[in-house]
């Protein structure tokens, strides 16, 4: 007899969905005219096939069946997330960034294949990622063009200067969440500007972009905005306790790996209990957002809002 309560039970993460991904992913291709390209292409696989939750496309994925679209529809928009996301996994493990040897349980792509073969497999994926979203997106015909621009544009613009590299930037420079000395304003705000950037743009647009696709009015879409806007604050929380909390083996990756680069973090800023209740806090506002979006299902965004207060690596 199972002695878990529905409050302590741990989600159910949605693998069907991850499934359709990784079919997806896997069947992709970057040929190239001439044959001594190969060898990139084969380090680009090497990273984007390494595994994981595929949380930013599955995220995709779950708000798609929300939303009313096919699998069809937005599985270009999904990969293209993720091949987003892998190419920055690839940079954000370089010597000059985080310097780590260990991603989703094996060498790091610069371990693997060089730091030069590295750094172009990254940049080679972020443009993939758009010509396969611009080059399939309406072929199935189920989109209209002129949505999947604004999809386009909407992935663009978080990735960019004002979203995923410019929160990079922050990062790597110290900006936003070192409290160093004469520095005004609240840490805690600089803090979740960096992140907001580093990794809430990036979940934003995995719901953001479907939205576009949908093409959502404005009324209807400003729920699911801002249930992504509370997600991407939980998950990086819930990250920063895992990295004092987890093992390497469940991470993937290092354990500890914020602290030996004296980065501050929710955990440093607020300490681990206030960091866990910061966590609850935006649980509650994305599962309040989500019944504002929709009251009557998306049991997938349901079990997903969960599965980011819950998860262990």
């Amino acid at each position: 007899m199972s002695t878990s309560s529905p409050a302590t039970a741990v989600p159910v993460y949605p693998d069907h969905l991850r499934d359709t991904i990784e079919r997806y992913l896997e069947q992709l291709r970057f040929p190239a005219r001439s044959a001594g390209v190969a060898g990139l292409e084969e380090a680009m696989r090497y990273s984007l096939l390494a595994g994981g939750k595929r949380i930013r496309p599955v995220l995709a994925l779950a708000t798609a069946r929300a939303v009313g679209l096919e699998d069809r529809d937005v599985l270009p928009l999904a990969a293209a997330i993720e091949l987003i996301h892998t190419y920055s996994l690839i940079h954000d493990d370089l010597p000059a960034m985080d310097d780590d040897d260990l991603r989703r349980g094996r060498p790091t792509c610069h371990v693997a294949y060089g730091e030069d073969v590295a750094i172009l497999a990254g940049d080679a994926l972020y443009a993939e990622a758009f010509h396969l979203l611009l080059r399939d997106g309406a072929r199935a015909g189920g989109v209209p063009a002129e949505r999947v621009l604004a999809a386009a544009a909407e992935l663009a613009d978080a990735t960019g200067v004002d979203g995923m590299v410019g929160g990079q930037f922050l990062d790597v420079k110290g900006i936003g969440s070192s409290a160093r000395a004469g520095e005004e304003g609240d840490a805690g705000e600089r803090l979740r500007v960096l992140h907001g950037l580093k990794t809430g743009r990036l979940i934003g647009a995995s719901v953001g972009g479907v939205v576009r696709l949908a093409g959502l009015d404005d009324e209807r879409a400003e729920p699911y905005r801002r249930f992504a806007a509370e997600l991407g604050v939980l998950f990086q929380i819930v990250d920063d306790i895992l990295d004092v909390t987890g093992t390497e083996q469940d991470l993937g990756k290092p354990q500890g790996s914020d602290e030996r680069h004296g980065k501050r973090t929710y955990v440093t800023e607020y300490g681990l209990q206030g960091a866990r209740e910061m966590a609850r806090r935006h649980h509650a506002a994305a599962a309040s957002a989500l019944d504002d979006a929709d009251p009557s299902g998306a049991p997938d965004l349901r079990t997903l809002t969960a599965f980011f207060h819950t998860r262990t690596n």
